[in-house]
């Protein structure tokens, strides 16, 4: 099954650094009556991920702040180590954005979005998409078409259409 707009999200457990390390966190629990914006990438330190779709959701943070929206979360298939240490290497921690690793890909395979793309060494990642939710259910959902590029999910694309 592909999420859809108008769809709840299923709960997954993601991971993020915590002080002491790894910590898990429950999707529901970010999600429950609360207006967050959620991206996912490919992969993190990828071109596109790292200059253009992460820096889209740290220049517009504050316009999605005025807008109401608790939190920006980024998704990655990745470890929790490599997505903080990407966090930080892009600013995006740094300028408020929740870095959470989808170590498995277990969240994006339940909202079909995952792909392979082995020529890029890329194995059971996720689609680029962004999308708004307000207390779990998805309002608003984009999604490229082709992973290198990032246009339909820019925070400037998604911004416009909340």
């Amino acid at each position: 099954m592909t999420i859809s707009t108008g769809d709840t999200l299923p709960d997954a457990d993601l991971l993020k650094m915590g002080d002491s390390g790894p910590e898990t966190v429950s999707l529901a629990a970010l999600t429950k009556g609360r207006k967050v914006v959620i991206f996912a990438v490919p992969g993190a330190y990828t071109p596109t991920c790292s200059s253009a779709h992460v820096p889209s959701f740290i220049r517009t943070k504050a316009e999605f702040d005025a807008k109401g929206v608790d939190e920006i979360i980024c998704i990655s298939v990745n470890d929790p180590f490599v997505v903080n240490a990407w966090g930080d290497a892009t600013g995006a921690s740094g300028a408020g954005i929740t870095m959470l690793g989808d170590a498995e890909g277990t969240f994006t395979k339940a909202i079909g979005m995952d792909f392979d793309a082995p020529p890029a060494g890329l194995i059971g990642r996720s689609k680029r998409y962004a999308m708004a939710v307000e207390d779990g259910r998805v309002t608003v959902l984009h999604v490229e078409d082709n992973p290198g590029t990032c246009e339909a999910t820019a925070g400037e694309s998604l911004l416009a259409a909340i």
